[in-house]
């Protein structure tokens, strides 16, 4: 009950529950890029359990920190770097990033973009399965920020509670948005490439800020809002034009 009444501890809520939004940016795309697979009707189901799953996850590592610090300890070193369980994490979740979204660029090129949902790539369990590998993946970083903001289990639980409902409350539109314009869906899957590299080059003990990857994000996709504008006026004055010329 403390804590209710606790300026600080509101701050530190605040803070992190902004953070971990931010954090989720990349497993929202990464998630509407997996439930893409699956038939209309269930992909809202699929997106709310993977989200939950997510949350659930991340509880459950916050509650095993002291498990979580043993995995920086150093396995053995190679090109004169300490190579620990955390960094092998992270380069096998950054591989399968890089793989899975060269797939879907490739997929949706050729014009396989949504296959039928009885195969195993696009089934339930298997969108699922994937969802819960890669939430591990993503949530390593999320874990190690909260603890390093906050020593309450209570307030970090909370922060993450809280995250998880406004990143289920956008996981719908942003999807539907990324299925709306093809274009859109391009920038996204490239942005799971820089992901898939920048989790690659962390496993690898070189450290990049994602302040400029999720700067490059937001740049490329406010260009690309600019061009689908400008696309709808061109298309808008060449259908009154025609429309002119028949009345003529």
């Amino acid at each position: 009950m403390e804590l209710l009444f606790d300026v600080h501890a509101w701050i530190a809520f605040f803070t992190l529950a902004a953070l971990e939004i931010v954090l989720g940016v990349d497993n929202i795309i990464v998630l509407s890029v997996l439930v893409s697979r699956l038939p209309k009707d269930r992909q809202p189901n699929a997106r709310r359990f993977g989200l939950a799953l997510a949350m659930l996850t991340r509880i459950a590592l916050l509650f095993s920190i002291t498990w979580l610090t043993r995995l920086t300890t150093p396995l053995f070193e190679t090109f004169d770097r300490q190579i620990s369980a955390r960094d092998l994490v992270l380069f096998a979740g950054g591989l399968f990033l890089l793989a899975k979204a060269v797939s879907e660029i490739h997929a949706t090129f050729e014009g396989s973009g949504h296959k039928q949902p009885s195969s195993l790539h696009s089934g339930f369990v298997a969108v699922i399965v994937q969802i819960a590998l890669i939430d591990i993946v993503f949530s390593l970083d999320s874990v190690f920020t909260a603890v390093g903001l906050s020593n309450q289990l209570p307030i970090m639980v909370a922060a993450i509670v809280a995250s998880v409902i406004v990143m289920m409350w956008l996981a719908g539109p942003l999807n539907d948005f990324i299925e709306k314009y093809p274009t859109i869906k391009i920038i996204a899957l490239a942005f799971l490439i820089l992901v898939g590299v920048l989790l690659m080059a962390e496993g690898a003990d070189y450290h990049i800020e994602r302040g400029y990857l999720y700067f490059a994000m937001a740049f490329s996709v406010v260009v690309e809002m600019l061009n689908i504008k400008l696309r709808r006026l061109l298309n808008g004055r060449a259908s009154r034009r025609e429309d002119s010329e028949e009345k003529d």
